[in-house]
């Protein structure tokens, strides 16, 4: 029996700024898998807004910036914390973007 969990990577995950509005727009499509990692990035000429539900703003990226959300680092013996199957990112323009895009990058475990 192996105790190693291969590091894996959904397919990207991206929105063009002339989708991005003033409310809410997912970024693809629902997590498909128990995300350890997962990597934002608004490549966008504007600050964006983010959203795991599409109603509430949880954060904001600036012009060219990232988050790395690593929730695989925090978990007990007893159960991982992960950011669940059917989970979605959404965005929504502070000020209406002119260029570029944003990115979702989902990293999940599995055995090995």
């Amino acid at each position: 029996m192996s105790l190693a969990i291969k590091l894996l990577i959904e397919p990207l995950r991206s929105l063009g700024f002339a989708s991005i509005g003033v409310g809410y727009m997912g970024i693809g499509t629902a997590i498909s898998n128990e995300a350890r990692m997962v990597y934002v990035s608004n490549l966008t000429n504007r600050s964006m807004s983010f959203s795991f539900d599409g109603i509430h703003d949880h954060f904001v990226l600036p012009v060219y910036g990232f988050v790395l959300l690593d929730v695989c680092s925090n978990q007990s013996l007893r159960r991982d914390l992960n950011i669940a199957v059917g989970e979605r990112l959404y965005v929504k323009q502070i000020v209406a973007p002119s260029a570029g895009s944003v990115y979702v990058t989902v990293f999940y475990g599995k055995d090995h």
